[in-house]
This record gives C-alpha cells, sequence and structure tokens, in this order.
C-alpha cells in the first residue's frame, strides 16, 4: 500500500510540474512551435519570439525539468525537442475528470427521469 501511494504522489507531483511548466503562454508556444517543426535550437527558437535569448533560454529550463522537452548536443550546437509521453499524464487526468462528470450527469438524468415518473 506504502508503494502505490509513493507513486501516486509521484504522478500528482509530475502532473503538477507539467501543469505549472505549460501554464505561462510563451512556453506554451515555444510546445507548439517544437510539435509543428521538431527539434530546434535556442537561438532559432528565440529568433520568432521579442523576448531575450537568456528568457528562451530560462523558459527552455523550465520546460526540461517538467521533462516536456529535452536537450541533445550535436557538435556545438543544442538542439530542444519536445517529449510528448508527459502529456499522457495531462490527458489521463482530463479523462478521470471527464469520467466523473460523465457519473454526476448520469445520476442527475436518472433523478429528472425518477421526478418525471413520480
Amino acid at each position: 500500500m506504502l508503494f502505490t501511494h509513493m507513486v501516486e504522489r509521484q504522478e500528482a507531483d509530475r502532473l503538477a510540474a507539467i501543469l505549472k511548466a505549460s501554464s505561462d503562454p510563451s512556453r506554451r508556444s515555444i510546445l507548439t512551435l517544437l510539435a509543428q517543426e521538431g527539434p530546434l535550437r535556442i537561438t532559432d527558437i528565440a529568433a520568432r519570439y521579442d523576448i531575450s535569448l537568456n528568457s528562451v533560454s530560462k523558459h527552455i529550463k523550465v520546460l526540461e525539468a517538467a521533462g516536456l522537452v529535452t536537450r541533445r548536443t550535436e557538435w556545438r550546437e543544442h538542439l530542444i525537442e519536445i517529449q510528448m509521453e508527459p502529456l499522457s499524464l495531462v490527458d489521463q487526468w482530463f479523462n478521470e475528470l471527464r469520467s466523473i462528470w460523465a457519473l454526476r450527469l448520469d445520476a442527475l438524468e436518472a433523478a429528472l427521469k425518477e421526478d418525471d415518473n413520480d
């Protein structure tokens, strides 16, 4: 039971990190850019925005810490690549929310039908 709780806590912490990292519009835009164009150098990413290279680098570090991007080095170039796998955790969470609401709506519908029959 302790192991299950630890795993759930780790997933909750990971989900929180992903949501926090993706809460910033600039970081979401960077993720979208990487999803559309594939791996890019930080300088190529920075060229698309009206913010400094240093700011883009900080955004990339936050995304890296959340596991949403990885950095690989080819010669002297640092290429940033999106990682889609962590987003499955967000999708799983949304699916759980949808199922909760579906159950609540089903219960409401049943209660309304019961009320109509009375």
